[in-house]
């Protein structure tokens, strides 16, 4: 049995991180916060690839919370997580000088500190069961470049990038590896509520021409935890169909 960890499992990113974990072999246990009817179609959507998940109701930049995740998870499984995925994420539409700090707070909290703390008590476990591991963080186009209006989540997921790197050179000596992907523009219900038609307003600026889907993740992050990468560790892949690879051009290409 293996078992993996992933954050906000019933996000669109997230269901697809947890279904393809589950077609590689994993037993999944994730974290949702009032989700509860998503969550279970889910867990059902594991079952019918034949492994276990175990849903938990988790704030993932709450201490407690996330303590009780993943004793349950423990619990559940009677294993040590070799896998650790990143992903709960939220963010503020707003200009800086508009941006309260409450929203600050929250942000922070659950990308920045959700990240910490998982990666923390993930890592403790595998430490102590003396297990290899691989931890993934959710980055985002944000990790490289500045994104107006998205103060709050741009330092949050430069944050991460720079916490991935610190955390791999400190947890490399215990065989644990600790990478990031980083979306760029990706299709899910969050997205389109952003433009009146975010598929074209980004296709069009892609060298790929078109955006990403969540499905378009879970290669990196099935070839980041499996032994091909076993000699990866502090790298951040870049799953953005060439967007932020591209200087700010004036002439057709």
């Amino acid at each position: 049995m293996a078992l993996a960890l992933v954050t906000a499992g019933p996000s669109a990113i997230g269901r697809s991180l947890v279904t393809a974990l589950a077609g590689a072999g994993h037993d999944v246990a994730f974290t949702h916060l009032g989700q509860a009817e998503a969550a279970a179609a889910l867990v059902a959507s594991v079952q019918a690839l034949g492994r276990q998940a175990l849903a938990v109701e988790s704030d993932a930049g709450d201490e407690p919370s996330v303590t009780r995740f993943h004793a349950l998870a423990a619990d559940w499984a009677g294993i040590a997580p070799q896998v650790m995925v990143n992903n709960a994420g939220i963010q503020t539409w707003s200009r800086l000088v508009d941006l309260s700090v409450e929203n600050w707070d929250r942000v922070m909290a659950t990308n920045l500190r959700g990240t910490f703390l998982n990666t923390k008590a993930a890592a403790k476990a595998m430490i102590e069961a003396g297990v290899p591991g691989s931890i993934i963080n959710l980055g985002s186009g944000c990790n490289k470049l500045a994104f107006p209006r998205l103060v709050d989540y741009t330092a949050s997921k430069g944050g991460i990038e720079q916490f991935t790197k610190v955390a791999a050179v400190e947890l490399g000596p215990n065989h644990i590896r600790v990478n990031c992907i980083a979306p760029g523009a990706i299709a899910t219900e969050r997205t389109a509520a952003e433009a009146g038609d975010y598929s074209a307003t980004w296709a069009k600026v892609t060298p790929l021409r078109r955006v990403g889907t969540p499905a378009d993740l879970t290669g990196p992050l099935l070839f980041l935890i499996s032994d091909a990468a076993g000699f990866v560790t502090g790298q951040t892949i870049w799953v953005d169909g060439g967007v932020f690879s591209q200087a700010t051009w004036p002439y057709e290409t």
